[in-house]
């Protein structure tokens, strides 16, 4: 694998919008941790069949585990504690990603392409999400990945999951599905789970929900979720936000553009639901955008806002993996190329 950055070639990316540190939830000192990350001073290996993908990314212990390639044959795999996956310029990963239970996890500059409702086709929602984060995991960190096809959801987060942050990602689907199941990042699995209360911290930002994103971008039960900086360009949706029963949600700064209800904090919500909106930007948008008042949450982490009529440009550039040569330096992060 290349390990240099060539001299000359297309203008290398912005170094604060890729090799950043962790930002958000998932970066917060907590359950034993001290943020997140991931395989930090383990062993780094490439792999480039799923065979041996599986089998690293099972090991105890601290590893960072490149992928080569496409691998992946729809099945899921779960990944342990203490690892940061990364792609290769070009990998893909074809199937499910798990973090099921594990700690400390980060997925970094991947392509996961979902099963598209093959495991399921007469029901979407019975199948498997492309990428699902629950029991009880927490400090894990998604970034720079595309993710698109999941079956029942692209990107989901629940059954007691925390500390999480989900960066510079764009979810998409590739066209209409059975049964019009194209809803893409569910936070809390069920309106009644009293044990989901207290957990369920994620963070979004500068992702790019695009092409047939119904729904759930996302929607939130329970969790107390920031929402900033993110572009949302999927026309023909449902709606984008969606607050859940329970949900505590601040919309900062995020650009809407020709989407259908931006904003829809009352038709999943309860007395108890919350969502601040600061700043966000709506763009030849119809319905409804307007928050649920109540006592929302300040983010005990800093952060820096950009400025929402920047993000259209931004995030189209930015989010998703690099599509250029790219180094892994000691500290296993990818200098990133721009298209």
């Amino acid at each position: 694998m290349p390990r240099t950055v060539p001299e000359s070639g297309p203008e290398v990316r912005d170094p604060v919008s890729f090799d950043e540190n962790v930002i958000g939830w998932a970066s917060v000192a907590d359950l034993g941790l001290e943020g997140t990350t991931g395989g930090l001073g383990g062993e780094l290996v490439e792999v480039g069949t799923l065979a041996d993908f599986v089998r690293e990314v099972s090991l105890e212990g601290p590893r960072i585990v490149v992928i080569q390639g496409v691998i992946g044959d729809g099945t899921r795999v779960s990944i342990s504690a203490n690892k940061t996956v990364l792609g290769a310029i070009g990998a893909e990963f074809h199937g499910g990603l798990r973090v099921d239970g594990a700690t400390n996890v980060i997925v970094r500059n991947l392509k996961v392409v979902g099963n598209n409702c093959s495991d399921s086709p007469d029901d979407c929602s019975g199948g498997s999400d492309a990428f699902s984060i629950g029991d009880g995991a927490h400090h894990v960190w998604v970034d720079h990945c595309d993710v698109s096809d999941g079956s029942d959801g692209n990107l989901d987060v629940n059954d007691g999951a925390d500390y999480v942050t989900i960066s510079h990602t764009k979810f998409s689907y590739s066209g209409q599905r059975p049964g019009s199941h194209q809803f893409s990042n569910l936070v809390g699995s069920g309106d009644n789970v009293p044990s989901d209360a207290g957990h369920l911290r994620v963070t979004y930002h500068h992702n790019w929900w695009a092409d047939n994103v119904q729904e759930r971008m996302p929607r939130v039960r329970y969790g107390a979720v920031h929402i900033f900086n993110n572009l949302y360009t999927a026309s023909g949706n449902n709606y984008c936000i969606g607050l859940g029963y329970y949900a505590n949600i601040l919309s900062e700064n995020n650009t809407f553009v020709g989407v259908e209800d931006p904003i829809q904090a009352v038709k999943y919500s309860n007395q108890d639901s919350v969502l601040v909106t600061r700043g966000d930007l709506f763009l030849g948008t119809r319905g409804a955008r307007e928050g649920k008042s109540g006592a929302g949450f300040e983010p005990p982490y800093a952060y820096q806002l950009d400025d929402a009529t920047s993000i259209d440009k931004s995030v189209r550039k930015n989010a998703g993996p690099c599509v250029a040569p790219n180094v892994f330096t000691a500290a296993a992060t990818p200098e990133c190329v721009a298209p």
